[in-house]
């Protein structure tokens, strides 16, 4: 429908306007803007300093560019978790989109001071269910190897680096399966992708990872990395937290079938 009239009334858009003549326009109605995309929040532990999320795979930890809505960040601000920088809602470590599982979000700024500094002296222990192609070497093994953004490929973590800084992976073997191996990995240090790009480097590639590791294998969307546990000292009170998460349905198939 035309916006536009002319002395009160529609013209074909081949009408010229004559000297004298009054031109009206009515602007459309402004659109309701899109709903951003709800995401789910899991709580797998909570208490008025702190919370440990479960955070299901494909959801953003931060708004960034192409990922403005439908964040972990902001689904915190909804259920009103706070502490920290504003934009990051009291986040101390992160995972990456497809990664799923357990992360720990302070509550107030003195408990988010403390988180980071339990970060800081790698007191805050993260360990992770990660499904790889092949076999270890050993059943048990330390990865040391300094990483950073790749010399040709800025979008890719790598060894290959101009910016190089610390690196430690920990793992060792859960079960051994036909062509796979299950690992239970810790992170000494938190580099970004610093798992997948660890174990691809001893030719142990996460199954179903797209960037480092084998696409699309066992049926797989996304890659098998799942942070299953997350213990450390309560920041205010002292006591121990020890959370679990099980697998998603996701990988618990893909496991079965690599079985």
């Amino acid at each position: 429908m035309r916006a536009v009239t002319v002395d009160g009334e529609r013209r074909p858009k081949s009408y010229r306007v004559q000297e004298g003549e009054e031109v009206a326009f009515e602007p459309p109605a402004p659109q309701a803007p899109a709903p951003s995309p709800e995401v789910e929040l899991r709580i797998a532990y909570e208490d008025e300093h702190l919370l440990v999320v479960d955070k299901p795979a494909g959801v953003v930890v931060h708004p960034g560019a192409g990922h403005a809505e439908g964040t972990l960040a902001q689904a915190l601000v909804e259920h009103g978790a706070a502490g920290g920088e504003d934009a990051r809602q009291g986040i101390v470590h992160r995972l990456d989109r497809d990664t799923s599982g357990l992360l720990v979000v302070a509550r107030s700024e003195t408990a988010h001071e403390r988180l980071q500094e339990l970060v800081r002296d790698r007191e805050l222990e993260r360990s992770y269910l990660a499904l790889v192609r092949g076999k270890p070497r050993s059943r048990a093994g330390r990865i040391e190897a300094p990483l950073g953004r790749d010399r040709r490929d800025p979008t890719r973590q790598s060894l290959d680096t101009d910016s190089p800084r610390d690196a430690v992976t920990h793992f060792e073997l859960d079960e051994l399966l036909p062509r796979h191996s299950l690992l239970r990995v810790r992170l000494e240090t938190g580099r970004m992708h610093q798992i997948r790009v660890h174990l691809a480097a001893v030719n142990l590639p996460v199954a179903g990872d797209p960037v480092y590791g084998i696409a699309n294998e066992l049926g797989l969307e996304r890659q098998f990395l799942h942070a299953a546990r997350l213990s450390f000292a309560h920041p205010i009170t002292g006591q121990r937290v020890d959370v679990s998460s099980p697998l998603p349905n996701d990988l618990a198939t893909a496991l079965e079938r690599a079985r």
